[in-house]
């Protein structure tokens, strides 16, 4: 296997946040990265921000009217203390700085083994920042480690007709989700992330980050549970 093999890796804010911090999930995370760069692997993580986002996002628009950047930097801010927290725990083969500015990515020495970087600007997600660095790094897929099996073509919770969802090409994902980012959006993927992983040509593949199993067969190019975009 080619030692520089990159893996560009979004992880969700609910996995890392999904009320307190999860620390079985973050064990988890800390484990599978642990064997994977042991086999040659390298790592770009961009943490998401989850519920300290949300809380955060909620509290001040009790007080005060918001504007969407405000919603969106506070987001930002929730994705960066998560990132720092992703940073210290890989703290003996991280990349002593956290990636803000994706365009910043190409200056990694390429032998670090686990990069960790969040989000940048307001206008769209963490989902973004990944697809920008994967494009910058040279890399074809994304993993998008979400607390979900698979994207389905509704919300399962309130639409029990929604189907799943285990391969769909870009235009129809488009298709399924809103045109326009909102700070406070719920999609699988941002439609500003999806649109440039459709032009880019890039691969993102949407696994349960609780499932770890998983997340290895997706790696290792066998069948696994969670859905494809391409």
């Amino acid at each position: 296997m080619d030692t520089q093999e990159t893996i560009v890796m979004s992880v969700g804010g609910s996995l890392i946040v999904p009320d307190q911090i999860d620390t079985d999930f973050l064990r988890g995370l800390k484990s599978f990265i642990d064997t994977e760069t042991a086999a040659g692997r390298r790592f770009i993580i961009i943490a998401g921000g989850g519920k300290t986002a949300r809380r955060y996002q909620d509290a001040a628009g009790r007080v005060s009217e918001l504007q969407n950047d405000d919603l969106d930097w506070m987001g930002i801010h929730a994705t960066r203390l998560n990132g720092h927290l992703l940073r210290t725990i890989f703290r003996d083969m991280a990349h002593p700085e956290m990636i803000t500015d994706p365009s910043t990515i190409t200056e990694v020495p390429t032998d670090v083994p686990v990069v960790v970087a969040a989000g940048y600007r307001p206008g769209a997600s963490t989902d973004l920042r990944a697809v920008q660095i994967a494009d910058q790094v040279g890399a074809t897929k994304v993993i998008n480690l979400s607390n979900i099996d698979y994207v389905y073509t509704d919300d399962p919770r309130s639409n029990p007709e929604a189907k799943r969802l285990e391969n769909i090409s870009w235009s129809e994902f488009r298709d399924l989700i809103p045109k326009d980012w909102d700070p406070g959006m719920s999609a699988p993927f941002d439609p500003i992330a999806a649109k440039e992983a459709d032009e880019k040509g890039i691969e993102v593949a949407v696994i349960n980050g609780n499932k770890t199993g998983e997340l290895t067969n997706y790696l290792h190019g066998e069948k696994f549970v969670g859905t494809k975009i391409s």
